[in-house]
């Protein structure tokens, strides 16, 4: 199978990261027969060096022509945010893009690896042998895109934020969520706060309605409130989460801290007709770039979810999700997953470890 990858590497670490993405995947081409080509983009602050902004036309051209976008990551160290190149970075990339293609949804999988179970904050008798939680966001309506403003009433400063989700925009995240679903455990919780919110009433009726087609899903609701301290109490009990953008913002930082660093953790966000954009979960990390340190596993994880999902490739995505595990499992790590009486290695190295066991 032939596919077209646009890359965005972006700042930071994001370069580094990339190359050992890139080389996982084309170990997966040969081995399972496959031509990946690359058309690489610039985007963030290596754009705005070469075009002046953040997001050329150039960048979304590349991107609309691709089979899939893997980005890497952008923005510049904290204490240079006021300077032209920095200014508004994240923002008018990333939402820039997710904008362009209507990307309404986004996958981010919390994994402990048994291998990592050490460097858990969760106790070992929460975590066994390790767990895989899906938690699916709506990415692009309630409060984040609803009218906001501040106004003076009588003297007092008043502010409003307006949540807004129509059935139209619930049906479509309830129908990804149950389709993964499906594929994983069987298991789905819907988190809301229906006791409370007009529009966690419509979103709850909504995933009733739409779990009459799919009888092998077995449909939970849970408030938000008691979702967030269930994650936390029994993570085990989770497999597959849906829930709108403000409480998918919650809950998904929330579950990435359970594997113990953002850089073993990848995300995916996808638009109605599945066209998708793969990136880690963490940042561009400018205190580290260029120093070949940086941890490339959410990088290469980004990869393989963008071959499970936009590619249909499942026998691709395992390999590369058994090659990390085992890369772990055979004591490789870089520094920030490290204990103190392990060897790091570097950026390179951990990406030709999981190659060489592809």
């Amino acid at each position: 199978m032939k596919k077209n990858i646009a890359v965005l590497a972006g700042d930071g670490i994001g370069p580094e990261v990339m190359n050992e993405a890139i080389k996982v995947l084309d170990k997966v081409a040969l081995k399972f027969g496959h031509e990946f080509e690359y058309t690489e983009a610039l985007i963030g602050g290596a754009a705005y060096d070469e075009h002046g902004e953040h997001l050329p036309e150039s960048t979304l051209k590349v991107c609309g022509g691709a089979d899939a976008v893997l980005f890497g990551s952008v923005g510049g160290p904290v204490d240079a945010q006021d300077d032209p190149k920095w200014k508004g970075c994240e923002k008018t990339a990333i939402l820039g893009i997710r904008r362009h293609f209507s990307f309404n949804i986004n996958l981010r999988p919390s994994i402990v690896f048994e291998a990592l179970t050490d460097i858990s904050p969760l106790k070992k008798s929460l975590i066994g042998d390790g767990f895989d939680i899906m938690i699916i966001r709506e990415l692009t309506g309630g409060i984040y895109f609803g009218k906001h403003e501040t106004s003076d009433e009588n003297g007092v400063r008043v502010a409003r934020d307006e949540m807004r989700y129509d059935e139209n925009e619930v049906r479509a995240i309830a129908k990804v969520a149950f389709d993964i679903a499906k594929t994983r455990g069987g298991k789905l919780i819907s988190v809301d706060k229906a006791n409370v919110l007009d529009c966690s009433i419509l979103w709850r009726k909504v995933m009733e309605e739409a779990s009459a087609d799919y009888g092998d899903v077995a449909l939970e609701h849970m408030y938000i409130d008691n979702a967030a301290m269930q994650l936390v109490k029994n993570p085990r009990s989770f497999d597959t989460v849906v829930t709108g953008n403000m409480f998918g913002d919650i809950l998904s930082d929330l579950s990435s801290v359970f594997a113990g660093s953002l850089g073993v953790l990848g995300s995916a966000s996808l638009n109605a007709d599945g066209f998708g954009m793969y990136e880690p979960s963490g940042g561009s990390a400018p205190d580290i770039a260029g120093r070949g340190i940086a941890n490339p596993i959410a990088q290469i994880l980004s990869a393989a979810m963008m071959l499970k999902y936009s590619f249909g490739m499942q026998d691709e995505y395992d390999a590369v999700y058994d090659a990390v595990s085992q890369t772990l499992a055979d004591g490789v790590r870089t520094g920030d997953i490290c204990s103190a009486e392990m060897k790091a290695v570097g950026t390179s190295e951990m990406g030709d470890e999981i190659a060489s066991r592809v």
